[in-house]
């Protein structure tokens, strides 16, 4: 139970579904760095920031944490003085959602179905195991305005700024954003750099959805095309089929295992995913990253069937 408690202040203070009393974000600076053409990233605490900047305005996708608000709003003044016209969210979770409310009294915010559902219910964040967060609701100035099933375009600075529904990736309610004038692509919590990803089981979230939701992106970039991460520096498509192929590495061996009848307990016994350590690390180690595949392949929680909200 220790350890389990352990695991679930990291995931809090790593990936930023909940508040906690050690992260002070009075610390937190906004790294500002520009990617291509008129696309920016914006790097503070939680999931980073993509900016669309021109003539027409700003357009925003994710925006941390409501304390930051006031410093993500400053970052963009010093870039450009023209106003936010959109907010586009990649998924729920709070370190990717936290300032809504601020940004929406600017400008809508748009998101998939799913995201706005989930905000306003709330609810626990996990991989069915270890990894878990209660993720609260959220007021109603915090809701996406905007939402939409498959996909929405905006038509701003001379991009037509794509976000397409993955189904079942990270959450349920993932997109992926593409800025195709400026050939940079945001990809949420989809692809991380971090290590092994966090799947969030809980809230609809898998395995097999995040392998094809990320193939199906691949397919359709450019080679030279930047990539936003939603943790971590701006990659490239090679980074992102190492990431797929470790994905479906591990997803092979969990199934193998599976397949031999072998316990959750007597995969963790055998290390299954050794071979891949090196992407263990302190949010979403090896053996949560095995608890993850387990009951995404299983539809269990560590065991018992997971109901969905």
């Amino acid at each position: 139970m220790r350890t389990r408690s352990r695991i679930a202040i990291l995931a809090c203070l790593s990936a930023g579904f909940c508040f906690s009393q050690e992260h002070d974000f009075s610390k937190v600076q906004i790294k500002v760095s520009k990617v291509a053409g008129n696309v920016y990233m914006l790097q503070g605490a939680g999931g980073n920031i993509g900016a669309s900047v021109g003539d027409d305005g700003i357009v925003i996708v994710d925006d941390q944490y409501a304390p930051l608000a006031d410093k993500i709003q400053a970052a963009l003044k010093g870039i450009t003085d023209k106003p936010v016209r959109f907010i586009i969210n990649t998924h729920y979770h709070g370190d990717h959602t936290g300032s809504n409310e601020f940004f929406q009294k600017q400008a809508p915010v748009i998101a998939q179905d799913n995201v706005r559902k989930r905000l306003e219910e709330g609810g626990q964040a996990g991989n069915g195991g270890s990894v878990h967060m209660e993720q609260k609701a959220q007021p109603k100035a915090a809701l996406p305005i905007i939402t939409f099933d498959h996909d929405v375009t905006v038509h701003l600075n001379g991009e037509d700024i794509r976000a397409l529904h993955v189904p079942a990736g990270h959450t349920d309610g993932d997109s992926v954003i593409y800025f195709p004038k400026s050939n940079v692509v945001h990809m949420g919590d989809d692809f991380v750099t971090y290590g092994f990803p966090f799947i969030d089981v809980d809230s609809g979230g898998s395995i097999d959805g995040m392998i094809a939701g990320v193939e199906g992106a691949i397919a359709q970039l450019p080679p030279d095309v930047k990539i936003i991460p939603g943790h971590g520096e701006v990659s490239n498509l090679e980074d992102v089929r190492a990431y797929v192929k470790m994905l479906k590495e591990t997803r092979a061996v969990v199934q193998a295992a599976l397949d031999q009848k072998l316990t959750l307990e007597q995969m963790k016994e055998k290390k299954i995913l050794d071979p891949w350590k090196k992407y263990s690390g302190d949010f979403i180690s090896e053996d949560a990253f095995l608890e993850t595949l387990y009951n995404s392949l299983t539809g269990q929680k560590n065991g018992k069937f997971i109901k969905h909200n």
